[in-house]
């Protein structure tokens, strides 16, 4: 009975002991000045960071914006995973843990599952040749297998795809093998006329020539003056007329509809009939007995 008493006394001296709470005060106040000291470190550095790059225009060294767009992500990436590992280690160290220690012994366990992490450094070792070679960069619109979208975000483990219709891919760089980049050259966009068989197709390549030129200072999208090939195929009921025009990066698709909505309007002002079906019925005559 004296032995619980003498526990339960114990006890209570160690909990209304100052020197105890003052510790746990004093550690409690260096890891909110360790979290708040990081915080504003990471968002000076980034701040730096988009700084460095607005003046690059000044320097001599010359990168485009888009690999500008990459590099200011994976380095504001870096930075934030170097300021929370150090604040991470200084907040254990508050703790009384040996660091030094804990950070041998993470080596010896990291080498154990480096090698089963094969995956990993292969997505890591991607991921640096992806920026390096520049293969994409942020705000490109690239294929990737089955995925097609704008580069969001480039990682050394991970790139985020964003597709037409909103979803977000997320991919292994390890994954990466073949890469489409509509972004690094200009487009073509190529659209079929097509154009009723019985129809004048030199006056309806004449209209269309005199209206394609008046298309490039129309839109900036277009690049130069579209052309018109000529025939590019003679079916049953229409000949088809192939236009095709050099457009800015990735903005093919929406010069295709541009150009068939326009065609169609100068045709239908000049009586250019476009094809339509048309049923022809045979009466096979009655046979007198």
């Amino acid at each position: 009975m004296e032995s619980i008493e003498k526990k339960v006394t114990s006890s209570i001296d160690k909990i209304t002991n100052e020197n105890i709470w003052i510790n746990i005060g004093q550690g409690a106040f260096k890891i909110v000045i360790i979290l708040l000291v990081s915080t504003i470190l990471i968002k000076l550095g980034k701040l730096a960071i988009k700084n460095i790059f607005k003046v690059r225009p000044h320097n001599a060294i010359r990168i485009t914006e888009r690999r500008e767009a990459t590099l200011v992500k994976l380095l504001e990436n870096t930075l934030t995973y170097v300021v929370y590992f150090i604040s991470a280690m200084t907040i254990l160290s508050i703790f009384g843990i040996n660091v030094q220690a804990l950070l041998a012994g993470a080596g010896i366990v990291g080498l154990a599952v480096g090698f089963g992490a094969q995956s990993l450094v292969k997505d890591i070792i991607t991921g640096f040749f992806i920026i390096f070679e520049d293969q994409f960069s942020v705000g490109d619109y690239v294929r990737v297998g089955s995925f097609e979208g704008v580069v969001e975000e480039i990682g050394l483990r991970t790139t985020k795809i964003k597709s037409y219709t909103g979803e977000v891919n997320i991919l292994p760089n390890g994954s990466i093998v073949e890469v489409t980049n509509f972004s690094v050259n200009n487009s073509r966009a190529v659209v079929d006329v097509s154009i009723a068989y019985q129809g004048d197709i030199s006056r309806a390549e004449k209209v269309i020539e005199e209206h394609l030129k008046t298309l490039e200072n129309k839109y900036e999208q277009i690049v130069g003056t579209p052309e018109l090939l000529g025939i590019q195929n003679i079916q049953a009921a229409e000949v088809v007329l192939r236009v095709v025009a050099e457009t800015l990066p990735a903005q093919q698709v929406g010069v295709a509809r541009l150009l068939r909505k326009e065609i169609k309007q100068v045709l239908d002002e000049h009586g250019i009939e476009s094809p339509y079906p048309k049923l022809v019925m045979f009466s096979k005559p009655e046979s007198s007995n």
